[in-house]
C-alpha cells in the first residue's frame, strides 16, 4: 500500500524534514507514526497523502508512482484512494453532519443522491445515525470527530491517514475513535496514525518512530514482546 524508498525533503533555507527515509506498509496494516516534536511527522503525513512532493527519492501509493503523476493524478488518487483525518475536524460550521460527509464526495463524479445515500450508510457505520441532522456546534468533540471519520472513509479508500486523532478529545472519546479506527482496520482498510501520543501509538500492532526525520525505530507487536524478553534476560 505504501512504498517509500531513501525519501528526502528539504524546504527553503536548507531545512531538512525527511533524511532517506525508506518505509513499507502492507495492506491491511495498521500503523502508528510517533516521534517528538519536529522529528519529520507532518512531513511524512503530507508525503504519505500526496499533498507535497519529495526532494529525492521514491514514493508509492496503493500501487501508483507519485513522481510520474501530474497534479490531476494527484487529485484522482487523493479522491479515490485516501481517506484524511485531521485533529482539528476541518468541518463545515453551518452545514448538517449528512452534508458534511456527502460534500467529501464532490470530487469522486457521484452523483448527488448517491452521495448522500453513501454518507446515510457510512454515518449508520460510526453510531451516528441518530445525529445526521445536527451541525457541528450540536455536537461533541467526540461526535465531530467520528463525523470527520465518516467523510474520510465515506468513498471506502484503501488507505487512511489520520493526523492526531485523539489530540482534541478527552479520553473516553480519544477511546472510542482508535475503536472505531481498528474496526475500519479489521474491514481491510489500511490506516495509519501519525500521533506524538505514545500510549496511543503503544496500543496499535506497528510503532514507526522517527527522529531529526529519520526512521529512528520500526516493530510490530511480536518485535516489541521479543525485545521486552532480551530485556528482561
Amino acid at each position: 500500500m505504501i512504498e517509500l524508498t531513501n525519501v528526502t525533503k528539504t524546504y527553503a533555507g536548507g531545512v531538512t524534514a525527511l533524511a532517506g527515509v525508506s518505509l513499507r506498509v502492507a495492506a491491511g496494516e495498521l500503523v502508528a507514526v510517533t516521534g517528538p516534536s519536529g522529528s519529520g511527522k507532518s512531513t511524512m503525513l503530507h508525503v504519505l497523502g500526496t499533498l507535497d512532493r519529495p526532494t529525492s527519492g521514491g514514493v508509492r501509493i496503493a500501487g501508483y508512482d507519485v513522481g510520474a503523476l501530474s497534479d490531476a493524478g494527484l487529485s484522482a488518487l487523493r479522491a479515490h484512494r485516501i481517506g484524511f483525518v485531521f485533529q482539528q475536524f476541518h468541518l463545515a460550521g453551518g452545514t448538517t453532519a449528512l452534508d458534511n460527509v456527502a460534500d467529501g464526495l464532490l470530487y469522486t463524479g457521484l452523483r448527488p443522491a448517491e452521495r448522500r445515500r453513501r454518507a446515510v450508510r457510512v454515518l449508520h457505520r460510526v453510531g451516528l445515525g441518530h445525529r445526521m441532522e445536527h451541525r457541528p456546534h450540536e455536537l461533541s468533540g467526540g461526535e465531530r470527530q467520528r463525523v470527520a471519520v465518516a467523510r474520510a472513509v465515506a468513498g471506502d479508500p484503501p488507505l487512511l491517514l489520520a493526523d492526531e486523532p485523539t489530540g482534541a478529545l478527552d479520553t473516553a472519546s480519544g477511546a472510542r475513535v482508535v475503536e472505531l479506527l481498528r474496526e475500519l482496520n479489521e474491514a481491510g482498510t489500511t490506516v495509519v496514525v501519525i500521533t506524538h501520543e505514545r500510549e496511543l501509538a503503544a496500543e496499535l500492532p506497528r510503532q514507526v518512530r522517527l527522529r531529526d526525520g529519520r526512521v529512528e525505530q520500526d516493530g510490530t507487536e511480536r518485535d516489541r514482546a521479543e525485545w521486552d524478553g532480551v530485556v528482561r534476560a
